[in-house]
């Protein structure tokens, strides 16, 4: 039944994220975020179709995903981005409203609700969410940061070659409005400190270690059966919570498990680096 529900949920993710392209954004010319920004952009001034160009850029990315990662973030990935693309070629590219304000901030609230729906479960729409996925594995660095100055560099392109600095500044509101959806929908990309009290020490430690994160074991004891038990700490990145919490409930569905927000860390983050 869980598998089940994860693929009506990616259908139905894939489902509102095209209608907020197809319906919302392209009939006025406006961007999202990312990649599909990216091959709207290409798309308004060429003759390029725009669900072809979407499928072309991210393919780069899903392989070296699967290269650098190769899990079910990866796999969910490339099936949105498949259904994605086959979705808009489908949906007919028509005005739902007319006022291209509204498009901007219900087009979205579709986008960034799809987008968080997908993050929830595991996965992503791919694109530049594959991207953080991979440097966050190896550099400590504010990603966020680097994708609004790609964005806006996407943003003033359009503006300027259109002429039409309202299209620009309809387009940063709809990806505002979509980084604002995601969060409601799913975590912030912020540190915490995770620990999982465990009878299968040994198994979770095979499964955790396959991780760039370290893992720390501490000794315990329960203070009611006064048995031992192992504790095992790790520091991870909100962003890899459905990874770890597929982890601990595959291995130990009855470990005790503790997450805190991590304030700050020193020294090395990242194990594999």
């Amino acid at each position: 039944m869980k598998k089940v529900l994860d693929v009506l949920i990616i259908l139905f993710a894939n489902l509102i994220i095209t209608i907020g392209f197809n319906q919302f954004l392209i009939p006025h010319q406006l961007l999202s975020g990312g990649i599909s920004g990216i091959a709207m952009l290409i798309g308004y001034f060429t003759d390029w179709k725009i669900p072809i160009l979407y499928f072309l850029l991210n393919l780069p990315l899903i392989i070296w995903g699967l290269v650098a990662i190769g899990r079910r973030f990866i796999v969910i990935s490339v099936l949105s981005v498949i259904l994605t693309s086959w979705m808009m070629t489908i949906i007919p590219t028509e005005p739902f409203v007319h006022a291209p304000i509204l498009a901007a901030v219900f087009g979205g609230v579709l986008i960034g609700m799809g987008t968080g729906l997908l993050l929830r479960i595991g996965g992503s729409s791919a694109g530049f969410d594959i991207l953080g996925s991979i440097l966050t594995r190896h550099y400590d660095f504010p990603l966020g940061g680097v994708l609004i100055v790609l964005n806006g560099l996407v943003i003033v392109a359009l503006g300027y070659f259109k002429d039409n600095w309202d299209l620009a500044l309809y387009s940063m509101l709809a990806i505002y409005i979509t980084g604002v959806a995601v969060d409601m929908l799913h975590i912030k990309h912020v540190k915490v400190t995770a620990f999982i009290v465990t009878s299968k020490k040994e198994s979770m430690l095979e499964q955790m270690l396959r991780t760039p994160r370290g893992v720390t074991v501490l000794k315990a004891e329960g203070a009611y059966s006064n048995a031992p038990h192992d504790v095992l700490m790790t520091v991870i990145t909100k962003y890899e919570l459905p990874e770890l919490k597929r982890i601990v409930t595959t291995t130990d569905p009855d470990a005790f498990v503790n997450i805190v927000e991590t304030a700050g860390i020193w020294g090395k983050f990242n194990r594999l680096s």
